[in-house]
């Protein structure tokens, strides 16, 4: 195939040469990568005062496409610069009705296959040259699994005279191109956009069965979000979330409906009255004053219900010791509490930083995803084992060679409280408090400035409890007096310690297999040793041989992870369905399951994430909550985001928010409803049968 296009192209290029009308007509093939391109005239000879056609007309290679005037997700669009006589005026692009190229997560908006894309060219009534010279510098991207710039120059001379002449020749492209064009329809119609979604209203379109549609403005929606057409009452109502990078809300742009036979009609879509220009509803949109204190009071509602998340009250326990230790002394209290608020919130800002730099470069990474990373999850498995190892007496940090690590967090004064603060902050990342998905799903789609600002938010809400007692005497007045009974509180504290230890080493071993665990284990069992060979010499202050042998098992210790942790995402061992109740999710599976109609619920969860592996136990895994999905053959999809998934990060941008869990419910003809992210044991299957009652019977 490839060969016999080569030889039209040189029989054309023959006729060019041989033929002046013809040539006149055309400018006669550029040669790209994977691309072909000509520059076409409608007419062969012009006259004054009259339009005419250009065709820019592309063949590119089989399975290879470029991109509509909105990419979509990545790509870029076909651009023109044209040199034209003074008062020839091109106008805009006529874009062919474009297609849908999913490359999960992402989707983009192109065209495959031969394209012909024209420009209407208009010649002034006073135009007095003998030739109509045109020059056409054109940009484009053409994309299979790489994606290849180009750019190539074309020239057209065409004879003006008093008669116009078209070509012949060139009739049947221009013609061709006509008909891939979508139908100009004279409506306009009204958009809004609230609660994180896109939707429009378009009354008087033709009886037809549209199935899709395509927007023409950029980082509105999300293009790979599902698609939601219904016809009532005389209009089509269309939804789609919205984009993850949304800022404004333009005043109008282009709207391309398609039928199911692939027909395309284009109309204008205006903003509503109520949107502002900043692209929110203007009593209180995203972007304003009152939105922001709003999302600034729920991040530090959310930093406050975090310190009740199971994953981070274990580590509370040694800043518990700090204040039980200081209660007579105000001052001390006080200091303590400043540093340990400064350790949070630092903490909260140079995780954002690096979140923010890492999805600005392009990675597809959310809220907890420094527990993705095994070697990480590792390292705080041993930091927690060797703190409650301490608590337990058998080693006193603070001084040598552990100072680095685990003592920082037991050292009195500010160096301790700010490294509590610190490994609190990263314990807590895998925990979604209530009212935390919003403001990071707000924080991670706003100006860096204003997405740190949240994250201090957060850590504020967070530290607050620490700085009332602190700062507020009627409540240090409650806490018990200092004394003997604190070795013992000191020793009991260190099982929680251990028990954070074993869930993270249960998420390493989720995360890399069994064996691997197995050395994790191995290195944990060194690692006492070093602790009780580094004990027996702080007691003795005497010989080497301690020092040496704890430096050599540490070594071993982290030797262990580094061998039993296989390097990149292939070594990630998903979740089965080992129970009949559930799926594993992919963005295809549930585009599947909708499109044929079927009830599906979606919970996006990790095996570092407690919240989520509570709700499962307490609520989603019940009897009730399995009966009430059989009752209304609802499927359920999980998604495992334990180690790092594009799509599921993708899935979770399209409603707002940056870590799991997430509890979706989609029912056919209805929006989707986001569930709680807390669920208690009675709302199990109650909650579920509620909302899909409120779903099928509500209007």
């Amino acid at each position: 195939m490839r060969m016999m296009r080569i030889i039209t192209t040189l029989l054309y290029s023959v006729l060019l040469w041989c033929s002046p009308v013809l040539q006149a007509a055309s400018s006669g093939w550029q040669q790209a990568k994977h691309l072909q391109a000509e520059l076409v005239s409608e007419y062969q000879s012009v006259q004054a005062g009259q339009s005419l056609l250009l065709a820019l007309h592309f063949i590119p290679d089989e399975h290879w496409h470029t991109y509509w005037i909105n990419p979509g997700d990545s790509g870029l669009p076909t651009s023109i610069d044209w040199q034209l006589p003074e008062g020839v005026v091109a106008g805009a692009i006529q874009w062919p009705t474009p297609q849908f190229f999913s490359i999960p997560p992402m989707m983009n908006y192109g065209f495959a296959g031969p394209t012909i894309l024209l420009t209407e060219l208009t010649i002034p009534a006073n135009f007095n040259q003998s030739e109509l010279v045109i020059a056409a510098k054109v940009d484009w991207l053409v994309c299979e699994e790489i994606c290849i710039p180009a750019e190539a120059s074309f020239s057209l001379t065409i004879p003006v005279s008093h008669n116009a002449a078209r070509s012949e020749q060139t009739a049947a492209l221009i013609t061709q191109a006509k008909s891939k064009l979508s139908q100009r329809l004279p409506l306009v119609g009204q958009y809004d956009i609230a609660g994180g979604s896109f939707s429009a209203a378009v009354a008087g379109l033709p009886d037809e069965d549209f199935q899709s549609f395509f927007v023409a403005a950029t980082e509105l929606v999300d293009h790979a979000a599902p698609q939601q057409l219904l016809f009532s009452e005389g209009e089509w109502l269309l939804r789609q979330k919205l984009n993850t990078y949304f800022t404004a809300a333009p005043e109008q742009f282009e709207l391309v409906l398609v039928t199911a036979n692939g027909q395309g009609y284009s109309l204008t879509l205006k903003a509503a009255d109520n949107i502002s220009a900043t692209g929110g509803l203007a009593d209180g949109a995203t972007g304003s004053a009152q939105a922001l204190w709003l999302v600034l009071l729920m991040a530090a509602a959310g930093g406050f219900i975090l310190n009740l998340m199971p994953c981070v009250f274990p580590v509370l326990s040694l800043k518990a010791l700090s204040i039980a230790s200081n209660t007579g002394q105000r001052q001390q209290q006080k200091t303590d509490a400043l540093w340990y608020s400064l350790g949070v919130v630092l903490s909260f800002l140079a995780l954002a930083a690096v979140l923010l730099g890492l999805r600005a470069a392009g990675a597809a990474v959310g809220w907890g995803f420094q527990l993705q990373s095994p070697l990480l999850v590792a390292a705080l498995a041993y930091l927690l084992f060797v703190l409650g190892l301490s608590l337990s007496g058998l080693v006193q940090f603070g001084l040598g060679l552990m100072n680095a690590g685990g003592g920082l967090t037991q050292q009195k004064g500010a160096k301790g409280s700010f490294f509590t603060g610190v490994l609190a902050v990263v314990v807590a990342s895998p925990c979604t408090a209530p009212f935390m998905g919003g403001a990071l799903g707000y924080a991670v789609t706003q100006p860096p400035i204003l997405a740190l600002l949240v994250f201090v938010a957060l850590g504020l809400g967070m530290a607050l409890p620490f700085i009332l007692l602190a700062y507020i005497p009627a409540l240090a007045r409650l806490l018990p007096k200092p004394g003997a009974w604190m070795e013992t509180l000191k020793q009991l504290l260190a099982y929680p310690l251990y028990l954070s230890a074993i869930w993270l080493a249960w998420v390493f071993g989720r995360q890399t297999g069994i064996d691997a665990l197995a050395l994790l284990l191995c290195g944990a069992v060194a690692l006492a040793a070093a602790c009780w060979l580094w004990g027996r010499w702080q007691l003795q202050r005497q010989g080497i041989a301690e020092p040496i042998f704890t430096v050599l098992l540490v070594v071993l210790a982290l030797w262990l992870v580094w061998f039993a942790t296989p390097a990149g995402p292939s070594a990630t061992v998903t979740s089965q369905a080992t129970a009949s109740h559930w799926q594993s999710w992919s963005a295809e599976k549930q585009a599947q399951l909708q499109a044929a109609g079927q009830p599906v619920l979606v919970n996006m969860t990790a095996d570092w994430c407690i919240t989520c592996l509570v709700n499962e136990r307490v609520a989603l895994n019940t009897d009730s909550s399995k009966a009430a999905l059989a009752l209304y053959d609802v499927t359920y999809l999980k998604g495992d985001w334990t180690r790092r998934d594009a799509a599921i990060t993708a899935y979770l941008h399209q409603y707002q928010r940056d870590g799991v869990p997430l509890y979706v419910l989609y029912w056919p003809g209805q929006p989707a409803e986001v569930l709680p992210q807390i669920l208690t044991p009675d709302q199990g299957g109650n909650i579920l049968c509620l909302k899909i009652n409120q779903t099928i019977f509500l209007p």
